[in-house]
This record gives structure tokens, sequence and C-alpha cells, in this order.
């Protein structure tokens, strides 16, 4: 093969590589797509939120409306909580519930579960078999 053949070929493969290159991250915390309709925040993205991070949507709605210190109702595939809030705080409040129900404390993956015996509440990771006692929401 000829070393012009070459090069053309080197430019082609290039060219199809993608310009980003990915995070290489397979858990990716979930971005909140957020309304305000007047006194109201609307999460409507929440079932998939729930879907991704693995998790019963009441446990998240739980921890929501305990942190925003208000009352929130599932709708279809959304969420709304009575006050306005700005898109960052729910997404910090996202990010806070990811670390403290979804990420192993012990070996740092997603690949966990909750489980309620009596009165505690467990995070069991599937990677690394960590059992972990967690604050209930």
């Amino acid at each position: 093969m000829a070393e012009e053949e070459y090069i053309k070929l080197l430019d082609r493969i290039s060219n199809k590589l993608p310009k980003k290159p990915s995070s290489g991250e397979r858990f990716v915390i979930p971005i909140p797509s957020c309304a305000n309709v007047g006194n109201k925040t609307y999460i409507l993205n929440f079932n998939e939120i729930a879907e991704k991070l693995n998790r019963d949507p009441n446990h998240i709605l739980k921890f929501l409306s305990k942190e925003m210190a208000t009352s929130g109702i599932i709708l279809g595939s959304k969420v709304f909580f009575q006050g306005r809030f700005p898109d960052s705080t729910i997404k910090r409040l996202i990010e806070i519930y990811v670390n403290r129900f979804v990420i192993c404390p012990i070996c740092k993956r997603p690949d966990t579960k909750l489980s309620k015996e009596g009165k505690f509440l467990f995070l069991i990771c599937d990677a690394c078999g960590a059992k972990s006692s967690v604050i209930s929401a």
C-alpha cells in the first residue's frame, strides 16, 4: 500500500470519528427539564429521570418534596411542586439524591438497589456487594 493511499484512508477514518469525545462514563446524571407556571414548578421528564436512576418515582418525589419543603404530585410522566423553584435548585437536589441513594459509596458505581429492612434503608451494590445504610428520604 502506498503512503498516499494510507494517508487518504486515515483522513477518511478521522472524518467519520465523532468530533466531540464522549465523557467515557456509562452513567450520567439526568438533567431535569423544568417549567414554572404561575406558582407551580413542573419537572417535565420526571419518569425518564426515575428510569435512568432505577428508582421508584415516589421515593424521588418524597426526597425532593422534603428538601424543597413543599408538596409535590405526580401527574403522568411529570411532577409538579407548589412554589417557584429555579432549574439549578432542582438539578442540584437530583445530584444530591444520586450521591446519597444511587451511587455506591465504596466502588462509586450506580449499580445499586434500595432495600428496606425494618426501619432501616440500605443501599446494596450489585457491582461490589457492599451494603451501606442510608438516611431515609
